[in-house]
């Protein structure tokens, strides 16, 4: 199976309080966007596109891989609006379309293979990344039908007093069959408080066409955070920092006191 990945790229991330774009921020020595790259490629992805828009030409610059393709979110319309940029270029694509998000740098290659197999061998139109948290505030809620499908996504503000009480959320990374995904696309409409073309609405459009979406739950909620200020930047630092301290050891390397012990990503001890 074909597996294209569309990364989006394009906010600006204003709670950072940075002239840099968000995903251009650092975690030991690597921007957030490569490490969603580098885990997508290494899951099977060979198309990336990647979305930009603020300061996008410095996003291109800092992406070393030129088979990497770009296209440009000219106006902040929503996760929708995001991925119907990539449209022409997904037009003639035989596959399953990854879409991932830039700011979620600590996402592995095994939690997208999971979710590729899932897809693949359950036959499902699209899959939803999922996870559950202790205080799911803010997040969209995972809505399952009696057979375990995801029926829709709500949003927080759209949530009845018995949805805000599921702590399943939606992680914002998805895998849809291309051809339906382009379909239900062209269905998508902007007709909401935030005048924005949601992606989450994707998934009722979906099921409402009698097609299945399944989801595909982490254990492990840290490798789905969002970065979107300096504090969840310091924690996915501290949560990288330890896990290549951990492969090292592992690995025979003698850190006398990881906790005060610093290495970035990309080094390599000889």
């Amino acid at each position: 199976m074909y597996i294209a990945a569309v990364i989006l790229a394009a906010g600006e991330g204003k709670r950072m309080k940075s002239k840099h774009p968000k995903v251009l921020h650092e975690i030991c020595g690597k921007s957030m966007i490569n490490y969603v790259l580098e885990s997508s490629k290494e899951a099977g992805a060979e198309k990336q596109i990647v979305v930009i828009g603020h300061k996008g030409q410095s996003v291109i610059d800092s992406i070393d891989d030129k088979e990497i393709e770009f296209v440009n979110q000219e106006k902040q319309l929503g996760t929708g609006h995001a991925v119907m940029q990539a449209k022409e270029i997904l037009q003639d694509f035989n596959g399953s379309v990854l879409i991932l998000c830039g700011d979620v740098p600590l996402i592995t290659p095994e939690i997208i293979k999971t979710m590729i197999n899932t897809q693949r061998k359950k036959g499902f139109a699209g899959a939803v990344l999922t996870t559950e948290v202790r205080d799911p505030s803010g997040y969209g809620r995972i809505i399952r039908d009696s057979r375990g499908n995801i029926e829709y996504i709500v949003e927080e503000r759209d949530a009845t007093p018995d949805e805000k009480k599921i702590k399943e959320i939606n992680s914002g990374t998805y895998i849809f069959d291309c051809e339906i995904l382009l379909k239900a696309l062209e269905k998508l409409n902007c007709d909401n408080d935030q005048g924005e073309y949601y992606l989450t609405d994707v998934v009722k459009i979906l099921g409402d066409s009698g097609h299945k979406v399944g989801a595909v739950k982490a254990n492990n909620s840290e490798e789905l955070m969002g970065i979107n200020n300096r504090k969840e930047l310091a924690k996915a630092n501290k949560i990288m920092r330890f896990k290549i301290l951990d492969k090292l050891m592992f690995e025979g390397v003698t850190i006398i006191d990881p906790s005060q012990t610093y290495i970035d990503a990309d080094v390599v001890i000889g």
